[in-house]
Parts: structure tokens; sequence; C-alpha cells
């Protein structure tokens, strides 16, 4: 009974749920936004590669956190001089993150964008949102791909302007989630080829 609760403590450490929550957002990026100009078939490769991947995630996290990869819940955080991973910081930048976001999408249609570009707009606040987590985190990694979030967007800004705008989906909004994805499968793969170590 203790080993079961330990294994669930560790788990459930913040930084796995950090993991599982960026990369369940890269599966839903892939999933939603494969669709033409892409090939049906080509559309639901992506879609079982998407899912796949969050699946690899899921499964190279626990298996790291049975064997203490993550460390316990937050104490690693707390004697590293780091703070918490879901504290004052993290909230402040989610919500700051929302406001902008919703706030964006009403001035992209003003400005006559093509719905389109909403994708490269979430893409660059998503981006933003991880780089300055990486500041608040103390965590410079989290920010590598903030910054190709952010690439992305502009790739998909520029396709919107050059009237381009079916092509932004799949850079911005597929771009993004294989970019959340892989970087999901880099760290769980790092963290369980660590615990076996």
């Amino acid at each position: 009974m203790a080993a079961m609760a330990a294994e669930r403590s560790a788990a459930m450490h913040p930084r796995f749920a950090g993991l599982l929550i960026g990369s369940s957002f890269g599966a839903v990026f892939v999933c939603v936004n494969v669709q033409p100009p892409l090939p049906a078939a080509a559309s639901a490769t992506l879609r079982v590669a998407a899912v796949a991947a969050f699946l690899t995630v899921v499964a190279l996290g626990f298996a790291a956190a049975r064997r203490g990869a993550f460390g316990e819940s937050g104490a690693d955080d707390a004697s590293a001089g780091r703070p918490p991973m879901f504290g004052r910081g993290f909230l402040l930048v989610v919500a700051a993150e929302a406001v902008v976001l919703f706030g964006g999408f009403p001035v992209l249609r003003e400005l006559g964008a093509p719905a389109e570009a909403n994708l490269a707009w979430i893409a660059l606040v998503v981006g933003v949102h991880f780089i300055a987590l990486a500041a608040v985190w103390r965590a410079p990694s989290v920010a590598v791909p903030g910054a190709a979030l952010a690439l992305l967007s502009a790739a998909g800004f520029a396709l919107a302007a050059a009237a381009l705008a079916p092509l932004v989906p799949l850079v911005s909004g597929v771009g993004s989630g294989a970019v959340l994805l892989g970087a999901g499968i880099a760290a769980t793969g790092r963290a369980f080829l660590a615990s076996r170590v």
C-alpha cells in the first residue's frame, strides 16, 4: 500500500504533470489542425502519430516516475532554490496568457486577418508563455519549445499575409503540436534514461 502511494506521488510530480499538460495540448494541436490541403490519409497518419507520441510521453513519464526520476513532489524544486511550478508565478503567467490570447482575436478580425491567422496568434501566445515560465521556474530549457512556437507563429503570419492562409494550420498548428510532443518525449525520455543509471 505504501509503495502504491509513493508511486502515485512520484508520478504526479509537478514537472511530470507539466509535461503531460504540454504534450496533451501538442496532440490536440496536431489532431485539430490536420486538414486540407493535406490528403485524408496524411491527416489520419498525423493524428495517429500524435496520439502515439502522447502515449509515449505518458509511458516514459510513468516509468521514470516509478524509479524516482522526478524526485519527491516539489521537494527538489525547493532544495534547488526554485519556486513551486504551479505557484503564484505560474498563475500570473497563465492569467496573462488568457487575457492576451482572447484579447488578440478581435484585434486580428479588425485588422482583416484571415481566420487562420488565429492559429499563428495562438502559437505566438503559447510560445511566449513558455518563455515567461522558463524565467519564473528558472528552467531555461522550457524556453526552447517557446522560441520554436514563436518562430512557427511568425511563419504562419507570413503565410497569411502572402495569401497562403490554408497552410497556416499545418505550420502554426501541426508544427506547434509536433514541437510540444517532441519536447515532452525528449524530457520524459531523458528522465527515463537517467532513472536507469
